[in-house]
């Protein structure tokens, strides 16, 4: 089955960040002193423009509803991380490659480091060119921790604790069965690994980069999981057999044996690392409901309401107060 780069742009369209725009705005002042993104297309604001790679959104549709045209956004307007941005009364994180290095230097409120295409494993996605692993994301940051903010922070103490408050979203691993488990004909981890065995490889993986990110300063943490993939119509229009469904539950089945293993992962993490808190959202419960019908926002317990109601809003907001109340 081999998924174009269209998925990317599907997937970017679908992930259930949505709910973030009934409360765009409502933030008048900074609740955060920063929000560091990190993930595939759904975050990427530009980062793929400066590589070699056949995934790059800085063309026409893309950006049509955005001041400027496109970015490198793979959306029509901000992306799910803009809005959260939004949310915390911050500005839009710049891609981290579009800046320069003095720009680098004085920025505080954050970066986005996400890369269309990438994956929580090296290899997904590289098929497609040159793109940010996840490993290569957080590099970045690093490099950001240790040359660019103590140029800023010359107190080791202020700089500790403006990262501790800071926020750290992720949302990745989609293209890890987009872009490898679920292309056999690319990449051999469906033939050397059982679903088990990936979703494990997959886990045991973020947690080491989450560790790291914690090892470097980072305290508050939110991490999505994996939308429903088996609902896409780039998966629907390729799977074999053909579904007798409304989306390839096969393939949904698949994806929970990652997020099922996340909610673990994720509590393991805020036990074993002192005064961090991770904070899980559940990004597949959301999108199937809405692939089911769009009327319903599932994360407000299934209500049926109208697309522009605001009643998901106070729902979507929990997760980011949780956390900030930390």
């Amino acid at each position: 089955m081999q998924i174009s780069y269209f998925s990317m742009f599907i997937l970017a369209l679908y992930l259930p960040f949505l709910c973030l725009t009934l409360f765009a705005g409502k933030a008048a002042s900074a609740i955060a002193p920063a929000l560091y993104l990190f993930g595939g297309s759904s975050f990427d604001a530009g980062n793929n423009n400066f590589l070699q790679t056949q995934a790059k959104a800085n063309f026409f549709p893309y950006g049509i509803d955005f001041p400027g045209g496109s970015t490198g956004r793979f959306t029509n307007g901000p992306t799910s991380g803009d809005f959260i941005a939004k949310f915390l009364g911050l500005p839009y994180p710049p891609a981290y490659l579009s800046l320069s290095e003095q720009q680098r230097q004085i920025i505080i409120t954050g970066m986005n480091y996400a890369s269309g295409a990438a994956g929580i494993l090296p290899e997904s996605g590289s098929a497609l060119g040159d793109i940010l692993s996840l490993d290569e994301q957080i590099s970045y940051f690093q490099s950001t921790v240790r040359n660019d903010l103590p140029k800023i922070f010359s107190n080791p103490e202020v700089l500790s604790h403006y990262l501790s408050r800071s926020v750290f979203v992720f949302a990745i691993g989609a293209n890890d069965y987009l872009n490898n488990y679920l292309q056999p004909q690319l990449y051999n981890s469906s033939k050397t690994n059982s679903p088990q065995q990936f979703a494990n490889l997959l886990l045991d993986t973020l947690g080491q980069q989450l560790t790291t990110i914690y090892n470097l300063g980072g305290r508050k943490f939110v991490v999505y999981g994996i939308g429903a993939l088996g609902c896409l119509p780039v998966i629907l229009a390729n799977v074999y057999p053909k579904p007798t469904t409304p989306c390839a539950e096969n393939v949904n089945n698949l994806i929970n044996i990652f997020n099922n293993g996340l909610a673990a992962k994720l509590q393991q993490l805020s036990s074993s690392l002192k005064d961090s808190t991770f904070v899980r959202a559940d990004a597949y419960a959301e999108s199937y409901a809405q692939f089911q019908d769009p009327m319903i926002c599932s994360l407000c317990g299934s209500i049926r309401i109208p697309k522009s109601n605001t009643t998901c809003a106070a729902c979507c907001l929990l997760a980011f107060t949780s956390l900030l109340n930390q």
